[in-house]
C-alpha cells in the first residue's frame, strides 16, 4: 500500500478578501475530491487573501497509481485560469516506512 501527498502553493488572481478567497478555493477543492477521489483541503496561508496552500492525499496499491493521481491533480491546478501554481511538494510513503 502506498500513500502520496501533494502540497500546492497557489497565488489567487483578482481576490480582495477572505470571502472572495473561499469562493475560489472551495470549488477547486471540491473538483479535486470529485474527479480524483482524493482527500483535499486548504492547509496553509488561511489568513492571506491572495495565497493558498492546498493539500492532497491519496492511497493506492502501487506507487505508479499514486504518482498518476497526483500528476493529474497537479495538472488540474496548473490549468485553472483563476490561480497561478507557484510550487508543489510531494511525498510518497509505503506501508513498510
Amino acid at each position: 500500500m502506498f500513500t502520496g501527498t501533494l502540497i500546492a502553493d497557489l497565488l489567487l488572481g483578482d481576490v480582495h478578501s477572505l470571502k472572495g478567497k473561499r469562493a475560489v478555493v472551495r470549488p477547486i477543492v471540491a473538483e479535486l475530491r470529485r474527479r480524483f477521489a482524493v482527500a483535499a483541503a486548504e492547509v496553509g496561508d488561511q489568513d492571506l487573501h491572495r495565497r493558498v496552500q492546498i493539500g492532497i492525499a491519496t492511497v493506492a496499491g502501487e506507487a505508479g497509481q499514486v504518482t498518476d493521481v497526483l500528476d493529474a491533480c497537479e495538472r488540474l491546478l496548473a490549468e485553472r485560469p483563476e490561480v497561478t501554481l507557484l510550487s508543489t511538494h510531494r511525498q510518497l510513503f509505503s506501508d513498510s516506512d
